[in-house]
């Protein structure tokens, strides 16, 4: 049975992996239940769940699971312990948190970037996962962690990116890289990285004192001749006519 279990989940994983990018360290987002039930079922996720899915895994959750746990009280406990164990992957209900199973759901949404298993015991969780096309869903049965097949949704969007009518969110990634390597697109680093034009101010030189125009020396010394001729025509013009009356007399 173990046997069978793991070529399944070998199977499946490989088809996740060829059509959507999943790759190691498989992230498994856990919810309340999820560790509730792996708690009654004496499973010891972080030896089993490596073993099982054959790679590398992080166990994952939000801050919203914590919290709706914090609020349940006494009676999951336990189920709250091995939450708070898993790394906490940031959602976008920093203000207002909401219920787990919301939560989750927005983190696997718009394509599942991250490549993110969903982990959960919630029935009505599991049926809007499996409506996102690309997302690995786990649930535990008889105290036996299983990876679910493929649902309809997802195996109805690879037949349609294998006709051509859909690109995956995997391919544009890849697409989105080969551009950025030959330059057809910008990095987005390269454009925070990108200096903003400063706000020029005024001219340092237009504030600068206009200087007082130097005197000419050439014309200044000119002048002085021009006075020193003027005195000496005056001087030599009275002398004339002193001589001129001294000789009338």
């Amino acid at each position: 049975m173990k046997i069978t279990r793991q070529k399944h989940a070998k199977k499946h994983l490989g088809f996740f992996r060829n059509n959507f990018g999943v790759r190691e360290p498989y992230q498994i987002l856990l919810d309340g239940t999820f560790c509730q039930a792996a708690l009654r079922g004496r499973i010891q996720l972080r030896e089993q769940l490596p073993r099982y899915l054959m790679g590398e895994t992080q166990l994952c959750t939000t801050r919203c699971v914590l919290k709706e746990l914090e609020t349940l009280g006494n009676d999951l406990y336990g189920a709250k312990l091995i939450a708070q164990k898993c790394q906490v992957r940031n959602c976008p209900h920093f203000k207002n948190a909401v219920s787990g199973s919301e939560c989750l759901l927005s983190m696997v949404e718009e394509g599942n970037p991250h490549h993110y298993f969903v982990a959960t015991q919630d029935q009505n969780l599991s049926m809007k996962v499996k409506k996102e096309p690309g997302v690995p869903l786990m649930f535990i049965i008889q105290n036996t962690m299983v990876l679910d097949k493929p649902s309809p949704k997802t195996i109805a969007f690879v037949k349609a990116v294998e006709s051509g009518q859909l690109v995956s969110v995997h391919e544009k990634e890849s697409i989105k890289h080969l551009k950025e390597e030959h330059g057809l697109v910008k990095n987005p680093e390269q454009r925070r990285r990108k200096k903003r034009k400063k706000i020029s101010g005024p001219n340092p030189l237009s504030c600068l004192k206009k200087k007082k125009k130097a005197p000419d020396t050439q014309s200044s010394a000119s002048e002085k001749k021009r006075k020193r001729k003027r005195i000496r025509n005056r001087s030599n013009s009275k002398v004339l006519s002193e001589k001129q009356n001294a000789e009338g007399e």
